[in-house]
């Protein structure tokens, strides 16, 4: 297929040097479920504490019956630091499993809108990235590109239903123009391949830029189609389709927040990029990116009022995925991370390493300055996320781990301790990791929250998580006990997906020997 403008072809580009340099292609089939218990006919949940995700204060201790694997009742059984009558909660019947979750936290399960599927390139498995979010209480992930391939990726959307795999329920993103010979470049083929992936099997779209009139159609298109779109706004394409154009468009998500200064900029169009800029050069594009929200209105002018007010107007979701960032603000945190010892694979360590041959490897001479300039784009972003949210608009949570010293899962709870550093009420940022999320993938009806009638997808913790954040890493939080010693704590205890109890801990230690195995190889 030709080229048919500059633009199509170096958004072909993009997409090729995405894909090839993230390591997206295609790993083997995750093996068999061989972990979980259930589903049962009947399973009894005892005595936690619920925090049902749609933004209620926790109320304990509680009772959950699930039948198969839905939620059939939920009952208040007492009054915290009374014992429970046993007369006043469901009766056990004959063949009921009853899990003790006395003194425990009971909340949906995660949401990761941003998550790929590892890569042969990073050198990890389905299996160890599937365990890392499960182990972390992450039971639904949106794959933003499809990177291993579309039929991979809805073949194992359809095991994971099957609950034939240890795995999150997975929502299949394919990239724009995915599986063409060349670029979708005019409104017709754009139409065209949208009802492709839908006859595939695809739940939505992602995007990189296109000519406005492409990404219209294929927009307009997607609606007729039911599927939902996300957007990665490139440089490539961001003057011609910002965030705000996208979204007048149909476009329903936005991923991290290229496009949206762009859509606040005053007194210029086009980004203040320096004379040697090359967008191939990854510190470039990153050391650039981090001084773009400095060239924007400023917080309660009138351009971000209205930029934010027609976005909440339009019913578009942020997603905006701080953590995979985090690294650009203060490179020594994220290389030292605790959980790298025992958690990160030792070929997707290597592909951390400074590279210009690899996406998000961008450490070739990284600064005070460049850090600093970071440190004051989180502080304006986060500004913006956070005024989003207090009036009404919906943000969410992705982690878009296996890049940039992110790893899987881990990734995703340090998101959760951004959002609250951006100003979110922990029960705020509870409700964007699970109901949000739920609502942005249209599948509120089915997950998000714990309710009678909803799928039985549930996180239990062994302490509070409103209080700290830390107790959900999969390796807790440190303290000392009343001997003065440290003491390690936390950590998610079981992650149920369709009424299935995983045991947390054990599908973390699985991760480690997988870890450790390839440790004593390489």
């Amino acid at each position: 297929m030709p080229f048919r403008s500059p633009l199509s072809f170096l958004l072909a580009l993009l997409a090729a040097f995405f894909i090839s340099t993230a390591g997206h292609a295609a790993i083997p089939a995750a093996p068999d479920r061989a972990e979980g218990e259930g589903p049962f006919q009947r399973l009894i949940i005892r005595g936690g504490t619920l925090i049902e995700g749609a933004g209620a204060p926790p109320i304990g201790p509680v009772d959950i019956i699930i039948e198969g694997n839905r939620i059939t009742r939920i009952e208040s059984v007492g009054y915290p630091g009374l014992p429970i009558d046993p007369d006043n909660r469901p009766a056990a019947r004959d063949g009921d499993r009853e899990l003790d979750a006395a003194g425990m936290y009971i909340l949906p399960g995660f949401v990761d809108m941003h998550g790929h599927i590892g890569g042969a390139a990073q050198g990890v498995n389905a299996e160890y990235v599937f365990k890392l979010w499960m182990g972390h209480g992450i039971t639904t992930v949106r794959d933003p590109s499809c990177g291993n391939g579309l039929d991979w990726c809805l073949e194992h959307r359809q095991r994971s239903q099957d609950n034939a795999i240890t795995a999150p329920r997975i929502e299949a993103y394919p990239y724009f123009g995915q599986g063409e010979d060349g670029p979708v470049s005019t409104p017709r083929q754009a139409r065209a391949w949208v009802k492709k992936i839908k006859r595939q099997g695809a739940q939505g779209v992602k995007f990189f830029g296109a000519a406005p009139q492409v990404m219209a159609a294929a927009l307009d298109e997607a609606r007729q189609q039911g599927l939902r779109t996300t957007m990665h706004h490139a440089q490539l394409a961001v003057t011609r389709v910002n965030v705000l154009d996208s979204a007048r468009m149909g476009l329903t998500s936005m991923e991290h927040w290229y496009g949206l200064p762009e859509a606040l900029f005053t007194d210029r169009v086009i980004q203040d990029y320096p004379a040697d800029y090359n967008y191939n050069n990854e510190q470039h594009r990153f050391g650039e990116a981090g001084r773009l929200w400095a060239q924007a209105a400023e917080p309660g002018s009138d351009k971000w009022n209205e930029v934010r007010d027609e976005l909440i107007a339009l019913d578009f979701t942020l997603d905006p995925t701080l953590t995979i960032y985090e690294a650009s603000r203060d490179l020594m945190r994220e290389r030292r991370a605790e959980w790298h010892d025992e958690y990160t694979h030792p070929r997707l360590w290597k592909f951390f390493q400074p590279s210009r041959a690899a996406h998000g490897s961008y450490w070739f001479d990284w600064t005070t300055t460049d850090e600093i300039a970071w440190r004051n784009n989180f502080i304006k972003w986060m500004t913006f996320i956070n005024d989003y949210k207090n009036h009404g608009g919906r943000v969410t949570v992705g982690s878009d781990s296996g890049f940039i010293y992110k790893v899987y899962g881990f990734g995703y709870i340090r998101e959760l301790e951004l959002l609250q550093e951006a100003g979110f009420h922990p029960l705020e940022v509870i409700r964007s990791a699970t109901l949000l999320g739920a609502e942005a993938l249209g599948l509120d009806d089915e997950i998000g929250s714990v309710e009678v009638g909803k799928l039985a997808d549930l996180v239990i913790v062994g302490e509070n998580p409103l209080a700290n954040l830390k107790v959900l890493y999969g390796t807790g939080h440190f303290r000392l006990d009343d001997n003065n010693q440290v003491v390690r704590t936390g950590g998610v205890r079981y992650t149920i997906k369709d009424g299935i109890i995983f045991d947390a801990p054990a599908l973390l230690k699985d991760v480690r020997d997988i870890v450790s195995a390839a440790s004593a190889s390489e």
